[in-house]
């Protein structure tokens, strides 16, 4: 089961939290002349009373979720489709007989030692000896602290990263200052947690209590599988230590508020700011002895977990060291220990009856270890310079639409208009792939050793990062691989990123009609772009320097159209005991609603005045919405569900499709009446770009 880790707020996320998929065989939709899936529609459905369903109503009745998948529809069928492709690849370079040292080489051991189980099997705990052996040895806060420091690894994995927390005490995250553009600093994380959420440990509620005592006889069950007596009673220390490290983390909340975690500490007051934790011992055993200053994004939780440092037990500590430490291999050691992980993180916190294939986890683990010699591959096969072009091209279409919107905005004064037109000029969009590939030659991945391979490649990861505070930020830097299917915006760096896995059907086709691509990969655009100006990314400016560019006026203007925003959000109700959180989902239901917006004008914008082809029936403006709610078509476990709902600040797909309700030319496209369930008067729809 896939593990989560901490993503800076400051770079936001599209379709955060997307798994890797089943490679079952995809369903493939009726053909359309206007590229949609007219059967999985149900016309019985009236538009302006459930659009969603209307668009997808077939389609969910009769799709069941894989039982290895969390959530089934079109970002796991892409995923499938992106899947196949790079397990082709991966195979290629497993079958080569390359040299030592090569991509081939790398890419084809990591593949085969991940799916070589009989090796995993012999060689047991062995891997992991020398690990519990210094755990062991912890005798006083020096080690314990020097311990801490030699665990710190890079959070760089932004396909993975969906929660606020790293497995580690504290993550490390090294980016461009928030403060002086240009430069990178290290960002200091808090985190330790093996459950997703603060709330999971102290939310009193009947179904956290049991999550909670499941999550015990979890820990008990790994310590056991690993042949340590006293299990029962080491799993309840464990968990009491893990409830008061939740006390000390900063909620949602607070980790949302930039200007509150942009704190920066200088080197010699981490002993009187946050005292506990030997920091010396600690800085020099991550690599950071030498650097002065430090970005500490929750200043109140980093202290709180420092003081735990040094006022728990050594023993509580030496015991949740040795589980997370068996937890953090548990892929790449024996099956008890893998079946045992999934049993907790897939069947119970996400209600997945079934493990995926290990073969297809082999293909992802050798695709994420080694990303970009697998990105070089893909693109050089799957993604042709005519796809980057046209892509380019949209691009630009949905830059000059917001840029006529900004223009168009009664209520901006002029000085805070002209900043605005000045980020949006400056934007940095990258298609497909980064200008600059990461190199792997000083990468050692030894065939048959699946833990070591981990092992090394997450230090080659923590080593690069490190490396990066000692040059200039560089703004075309890439977050993410081109076979990720997935897209960003980077407000610190003005940027966005838009890989070669999401360029493909049915987010983007070259052979159907434009209005169904700017009904889908279109929105994507419009909202990537939009985030740069949402209630986090208007906080930076062209520069992603975060300062006020603002007057209180616009201020005021934006923060109470966000407000509306928010109550319209609140009031979605999945489940009669859950509902969906207007105020944590509030960045994206903005991004989606100007993305929406932006993309409808961006279409009209490539018309150029010419009429609108009317296909299967379909005017071209009934094309590009039906095209936009059927790119959210989506079905989830009530579990991974609630998940998503305490947890993740994206809204479920049924409400970011209801996006609609808030454009004017959706309710003319589908003749959308008062007293329809998603209807709103004019004065009521949300148009905050």
């Amino acid at each position: 089961m896939r593990k989560s880790i901490f993503l800076p707020v400051f770079l936001l996320l599209f379709f955060c939290g997307l798994t890797a998929g089943s490679l079952a065989g995809e369903r493939k939709p009726k053909s359309s002349s206007a590229g949609l899936d007219l059967e999985g529609m149900d016309p019985s459905v009236a538009p302006g009373n459930d659009f969603f369903a209307y668009a997808n109503g077939s389609w969910l009745k009769n799709t069941p979720i894989p039982a290895d998948l969390e959530s089934y529809g079109v970002d796991e069928l892409v995923l499938e489709r992106t899947g196949r492709k790079t397990e082709a690849l991966v195979e290629e370079a497993a079958a080569e007989k390359a040299r030592p040292g090569t991509e081939s080489q790398q890419i084809g051991d990591y593949f085969k030692a991940y799916l070589d189980t009989a090796a995993i099997e012999a060689r047991g705990l062995q891997p992991l000896q020398p690990t519990m052996e210094r755990i062991a040895g912890i005798s006083g806060l020096r080690p314990l602290s020097e311990f801490f420091g030699s665990q710190v690894r890079a959070d760089v994995d932004a396909l993975n990263a969906t929660d606020w927390y790293t497995d580690n005490l504290f993550g490390l995250w090294v980016a461009q200052d928030l403060d002086r553009p240009g430069r990178n600093v290290p960002y200091l994380l808090q985190g330790g947690l093996g459950m997703p959420d603060r709330e999971y440990y102290l939310d009193a509620s009947p179904r956290m209590e049991e999550i909670r005592k499941q999550y015990a006889a979890h820990i008990a069950a790994v310590l056991e599988r690993a042949g340590i007596a006293g299990a029962d009673e080491k799993a309840r220390r464990i968990l009491l230590l893990e409830t008061r490290m939740a006390k000390a983390h900063a909620d949602r909340a607070a980790t949302g508020d930039i200007r509150r975690g942009n704190q920066h500490w200088m080197r010699p007051e981490f002993e009187s700011r946050a005292p506990g934790l030997d920091w010396e011992a600690f800085f020099s055993r991550c690599g950071l002895a030498g650097q002065s200053e430090f970005v500490v994004w929750q200043p109140e939780a980093v202290a709180g977990l420092s003081a735990l440092v040094s006022s728990e037990p050594i023993e509580s500590w030496k015991d949740y060291l040795l589980f997370r430490t068996l937890e953090h291999f548990a892929t790449v050691l024996p099956r008890k220990f893998d079946e045992e992980n999934f049993a907790f993180y897939g069947r119970i916190l996400s209600g997945i009856p079934q493990q995926r294939d290990r073969r297809i986890r082999a293909v992802d683990a050798a695709a994420s270890a080694l990303g970009d010699a697998v990105g070089r591959r893909y693109v050089r096969r799957h993604f042709r310079s005519s796809e980057k072009k046209r892509a380019e091209t949209m691009v630009q279409y949905m830059i000059t639409a917001f840029a006529a919107r900004i223009d168009r905005l009664s209520w901006m004064t002029p000085s805070t208009r002209a900043r605005a037109k000045a980020k949006l000029k400056t934007l940095v969009v990258g298609i497909g792939y980064p200008k600059r590939w990461t190199d792997y030659s000083g990468l050692r991945i030894l065939p048959g050793d699946a833990f070591g391979n981990l092992e090394r490649v997450e230090l080659f990861e923590l080593k690069r990062s490190l490396q990066k505070l000692n040059r200039p930020a560089d703004r075309f830097e890439w977050v993410m691989t081109p076979q990720t299917v997935n897209a960003v915006n980077l407000p610190a760096m003005n940027a966005l990123n838009f890989p070669a896995a999401i360029l493909q059907p049915p987010f983007f086709d070259p052979d159907r009609p434009a209005a169904a691509d700017f009904g889908s990969i279109g929105a994507i655009i419009g909202h990537e772009i939009s985030h740069s100006f949402d209630d986090q990314g208007s906080l930076f400016d062209h520069q992603g320097r975060l300062c006020d560019w603002w007057t209180d006026a616009d201020a005021a203007q934006f923060k109470s159209s966000a407000e509306r925003l928010v109550g319209q959000y609140d009031r979605y109700r999945p489940f009669p005991d859950a509902a969906v959180n207007g105020r944590l989902t509030l960045t994206e239901n903005i991004a989606d609603v100007a993305g929406l917006s932006v993309a409808y004008d961006g279409y009209r914008l490539s018309r150029k005045g010419r009429k609108d082809p009317v296909k299967d029936g379909l005017t071209g403006d009934q094309q590009f919405f039906l095209s936009f709610a059927q790119s959210w078509r989506q079905k989830v476990r009530e579990d991974a569900l609630r998940l998503q709902l305490a947890t993740d600040g994206h809204s479920p797909a049924e409400y970011r499709a209801a996006a609609v309700r808030n454009i004017d030319a959706w309710y003319e496209a589908f003749e959308v009446k008062p007293g329809e369930g998603l209807y709103l008067a004019p004065a009521d729809r949300v148009r905050i770009w």
